[in-house]
């Protein structure tokens, strides 16, 4: 039976059978520490002899945004992820010689669990969905180790099936990435359901495999207008979606 329901914003959809959910990993599940804020980053710099001002990282962030979303075939590359920084570096006033050198030393500090914390409504929601029978995935594009992930947060036995971008090869939205997460887990596309951040490669990738995608809008500003999948603002929200 398919039954219709209303998501954040008055958006209806269909409420289908579930398998499984797949989640984003950063930004859904986890959320940087202060290694990875506008303090963080000044202490990086000043190893390196670089002065930026701590101030302009959240100006920085939404300047050097555009990269991840450049058209890259969608092939991990690091050198996207320092650009991104050194981007986020350069925007932040910081310049020099070492400034390649600084990114790439953010970069990798970046696949360490211990700069990062578990947002609260995740163990619970991860717990509630395995006790109702369900596959729980993870897709990440990340170079962080999924398996000291679910260690690290005290994850381990409700994972079904985690797929990193760096160990695939390409990076979502590219179809093939949620491909591998799917027969990993030993599920159809149809009975699938993607959760995470954002839009692009998230959400809109998921679709274009098969899966169905609930976006997680954790901001206090509001989402996007037009937005034609079910919205939630933390993870207590998402079983009545499935």
């Amino acid at each position: 039976m398919t039954r219709l329901r209303q998501g954040f914003g008055g958006q209806a959809h269909v409420r289908q059978s579930t398998a499984a959910v797949f989640f984003d990993v950063d930004f859904t599940l986890i959320y940087p520490g202060p290694t990875f804020q506008g303090e963080g980053y000044e202490r990086f710099c000043t190893e390196h002899g670089i002065v930026v001002d701590r101030s302009m990282f959240p100006h920085a962030v939404r300047a050097a945004s555009s990269i991840l979303d450049e058209q890259q075939e969608h092939v991990y590359d690091a050198d996207i992820f320092v650009r991104y920084t050194r981007r986020i570096i350069e925007e932040m006033g910081g310049s020099g010689p070492r400034l390649d050198k600084c990114a790439s030393q953010i970069y990798a500090a970046w696949a360490s669990c211990q700069h990062f914390f578990l947002y609260d409504d995740v163990a619970p929601a991860l717990r509630d969905l395995a006790a109702r029978g369900l596959k729980i995935g993870l897709i990440s594009n990340s170079h962080r180790c999924l398996a000291s992930f679910q260690q690290h947060f005290e994850l381990e036995g409700l994972i079904a099936a985690a797929v990193s971008s760096s160990e695939h090869g390409f990076l979502k939205p590219h179809p093939s990435i949620f491909e591998a997460a799917l027969k990993l887990a030993g599920v159809d596309a149809g009975e699938s359901v993607m959760v995470g951040d954002s839009l692009t490669h998230d959400i809109e990738g998921a679709r274009r495999a098969g899966m169905r995608g609930i976006l997680v809008h954790r901001a206090e500003t509001p989402p996007a207008a037009g937005v034609d999948v079910p919205i939630i603002r933390d993870l207590s929200e998402l079983p009545p979606l499935l």
